[in-house]
């Protein structure tokens, strides 16, 4: 392929994850997909290797080009396969988070069909059957955190597999059923899409694609790593506590950069905790494949081939590579989060003038429902929070990020669909840190209850705010409260009518110190 013929190979593929997403979205019946956008979509070669990927949610994708290949060499594929899957620890990131995975087949001359790629989306399900509503509970166990389902063929060669599929569905009624017809249309059109894009080009020219972006993404990623100077680099953070006692739980992340390759190694890194922080490698990887992603032209494939040059490692049973059955519920929102916070903390050791302060570390999850009622119902929900600042300006305001890429519920939407009213929703003013460069500002975000809830927070940096960088300071914690009474960074509770819940959300880190003006 010349330049043009392969940048235009790289739009396609991408356009067709793209248009995934669109028909996912349309679709779906939950605010959780429809208008949170907690959904990815992705294209894979025969073998599992990442192909093409839209710019949905990093730690959805991350994990998946992590583990797909040991996913796709589990089982024979044919024609009309439907995999779904939400085991942690064989692909998955949570319960919540279902994946769809589809074989793309061709017909070679003899008529023969030959296997020539997977289309998947992953989507986030507020009730798959955990013990208490929303399905992100304070657990201790992967069991307690709902229906595990390990890879799973839900259509064989186009035939339901009805008692798998039975077994998913009726964990939440018409959205989840509607979700899923939703993911499966989803996947339905990437097949289509992939399939006029072989026919167009040939089965040989599009080999020749995927081969030639691993090699682009491999050149792109490994002229960055050139730039990176040669040395160790060390960094270490906590995770505020588990949400079963335990506090200040280390991360510690050692950097290898050489000419080769960079090695990220998380030894002395925290065992695995008693509560729901901890997240299996795959998760961990995926914030790692971030925090380089973040490092290289915007132009670069999303690919397997990018990531070729980093090695990671990290003890098993700790918090970041935790063994069955650790509950991991909170480690692929909060724990993701703090592993990029090390690692860019790590790297801005290498290269100062490139690495962001802190930003606010925490997803800050809020889930609630009320299995009880005559209209049981579950919601879920991340609330954004304050970026760090960087030596080029400050931090932004009230938005996502990092390893969540979701917007908010809309109020309209939240209050048509559930017995919620919002008081208030604004930006935290004065929360980011200050600095030649302030960090951007927190949220908060006032609940109503119109009728008895039981409510789960999942939230980080409530007591170790996010770090400043280069004499910046810290952004302020976050905090939760019920009618002004403070709550705990991990709780459950119960909640009555006309009871208020305050989420404050973290600002981010300042960068820079703050020079004063001559008198």
């Amino acid at each position: 392929m010349t330049g043009i013929e392969l940048a235009i190979f790289i739009k396609r593929v991408e356009a067709i994850c793209q248009e995934m997403g669109i028909v996912l979205r349309q679709a779906a019946f939950s605010p959780n997909i429809k208008d949170r956008l907690d959904f990815s979509c992705a294209l894979f070669d025969h073998r599992g290797g990442l192909l093409a990927q839209a710019a949905h949610i990093p730690v959805h994708l991350g994990s998946m080009a992590f583990a797909m290949r040991d996913i796709v060499s589990s089982v024979a594929w044919h024609k009309g396969d439907v995999m779904a899957l939400n085991d942690p620890y064989l692909g998955g990131t949570h319960l919540p988070d279902i994946t769809l995975i589809s074989p793309l087949f061709v017909s070679d001359e003899s008529g023969t069909d030959e296997l020539i790629g997977f289309v998947a989306n992953r989507a986030h399900h507020a009730n798959v059957g955990a013990i208490s509503p929303g399905s992100m509970p304070i657990s201790r166990t992967l069991d307690e955190e709902g229906v595990v389902i390990p890879p799973t063929l839900l259509w064989q060669a186009g035939a339901v597999n009805a008692e798998a599929h039975r077994k998913i569905t009726e964990l939440g009624g018409t959205d989840v059923t509607g979700d899923f017809a939703a993911q499966r249309s989803a996947n339905r059109v990437g097949l289509d899409r992939l399939s006029e894009l072989v026919a167009t080009i040939g089965k040989g020219e599009f080999v020749r694609g995927v081969e030639e972006i691993n090699a682009y993404g491999r050149r792109l990623s490994g002229s960055v790593l050139a730039e990176l100077p040669a040395g160790s680099y060390y960094f270490s953070d906590v995770m505020d506590d588990d949400g079963c006692g335990n506090h200040d739980l280390r991360i510690e992340c050692h950097i290898e950069v050489s000419e080769q390759c960079i090695q990220v190694d998380f030894e002395g890194t925290a065992p695995q905790a008693s509560g729901n922080i901890n997240c299996p490698l795959s998760v961990a990887a995926a914030a790692v494949f971030y925090a380089f992603r973040c490092l290289l032209p915007d132009h670069t494939p999303a690919c397997a081939g990018t990531f070729q040059c980093v090695t990671i490692s990290a003890p098993e049973g700790s918090l970041v590579n935790a063994r069955r059955p650790a509950a991991v519920a909170a480690g692929n929102v909060e724990t993701s989060m703090r592993i990029v916070d090390v690692v860019l903390g790590a790297l801005a050791k290498a290269i100062p003038d490139v690495i962001p302060a802190a930003s606010q570390g925490t997803m800050n999850n809020v889930a609630m429902g009320n299995h009880r009622s005559n209209n049981p119902w579950d919601y879920y929900e991340t609330i954004g929070g304050g970026c760090g600042a960087h030596p080029l300006g400050d931090g932004i305001s009230a938005a996502q990020s990092h390893m969540t890429n979701t917007l908010n519920t809309p109020i309209e939407s939240l209050e048509a669909h559930y017995p919620l009213r919002i008081k208030s929703y604004s930006i935290r003013r004065g929360s980011g840190g200050a600095g030649n460069n302030r960090g951007g500002d927190g949220l908060t975000r006032e609940f109503e209850f119109l009728e008895p809830t039981e409510v789960t927070l999942l939230t980080e940096r409530r007591y170790h705010a996010p770090w400043g960088l280069a004499g910046g300071q810290p952004g302020l914690p976050g905090g939760n409260y019920l009618d002004g009474e403070p709550l705990p960074a991990k709780c459950q509770l119960s909640v009555k009518p006309g009871q208020v819940l305050r989420i404050e959300t973290p600002g981010g880190g300042g960068f820079g110190r703050t020079v004063m003006p001559a008198a």
